[in-house]
């Protein structure tokens, strides 16, 4: 026999409870992406760019749980053990990968603060600086810069590396940074994980490199068709390099005919 709960289980978490189970069973994508150290103001202005394409939601632990067990649908499970503090779930239509790519390209640049561990090595390059001669000097020389005056404006003289990869960023370089208008950082929605209810297919980890990924295409283009080109295949990508292999051999051949001995009828040649 069920007890009888004490209180009632208040209105507002029946509905969002209703609201979330909607959401899980109707959408095709549930990705979870992580919002930690994300400003109110970024998370507003992302969630405003992300209109028409995803509902963006930050729900309570048990309120998502208590969804993912009403829907009856398995596949959800796999979601529990990235939900974590500091994430957000946004329900898609949108394939999971196009949704992750969305978040990424509204990544913004973000300034360092002390104790934050620099991702990678960060570089102040040699140059002009809008900084006059000052204070400024001694602080950019605590971080091992070395400077010069020029036309009124301090000068960096060689580019340094001032916080290397992995190391714990200081409270001299987090202000050299700010001074000098350098934001090693990016925020934004980092996706951590996606269920995609039509395919059936969770994705663990979702790792989207642009720019690692075009340039392995374009070698593994110019690998290709520098393969085709040497087998002689024929199409509208490698025509013109067999053309010009073509016309290469052909001024090859006309020159070895040209300084070829002349041959006698009887079999001698001729000196």
């Amino acid at each position: 026999m069920k007890t009888k709960r004490e209180n009632p289980i208040p209105e507002r978490k029946i509905k969002a409870v209703k609201e979330l189970k909607e959401l899980l069973n109707n959408k095709r994508t549930i990705l979870i992406a992580s919002i930690k150290n994300l400003p109110a103001s970024q998370f507003q202005e992302i969630s405003k760019k992300l209109r028409g394409k995803a509902i963006v939601k930050v729900p309570r632990k048990n309120l998502l749980l208590r969804a993912i067990e009403d829907s009856k649908n398995e596949n959800l499970k796999q979601l529990e053990a990235y939900f974590k503090n500091s994430v957000a779930i946004l329900f898609s239509d949108e394939e999971s990968f196009d949704l992750a790519g969305m978040l990424l390209k509204n990544k913004t640049p973000a300034k360092a603060k002390p104790g934050q561990e620099a991702t990678e090595d960060i570089i102040v390059e040699a140059g002009p600086t809008d900084l006059p001669p000052g204070p400024a000097i001694s602080e950019l020389g605590a971080v091992g810069l070395q400077v010069q005056i020029d036309k009124g404006k301090i000068m960096i003289k060689q580019t340094k590396v001032i916080v290397k990869k992995g190391e714990k960023i200081s409270q001299a370089a987090a202000d050299v940074m700010s001074k000098l208008d350098i934001k090693p950082f990016s925020i934004g929605f980092i996706p951590l994980s996606a269920l995609d209810n039509r395919d059936k297919k969770f994705y663990s980890e979702i790792n989207i490199d642009y720019e690692g990924t075009l340039k392995a295409l374009k070698e593994a283009y110019g690998k290709a068709l520098s393969f085709a080109v040497a087998r002689g295949f024929a199409n509208e990508e490698t025509i013109k390099f067999l053309i010009g292999k073509a016309g290469a051999h052909e001024k090859a051949l006309a020159k070895l005919i040209t300084h070829a001995p002349e041959v006698k009828s009887n079999g001698e040649e001729n000196k």
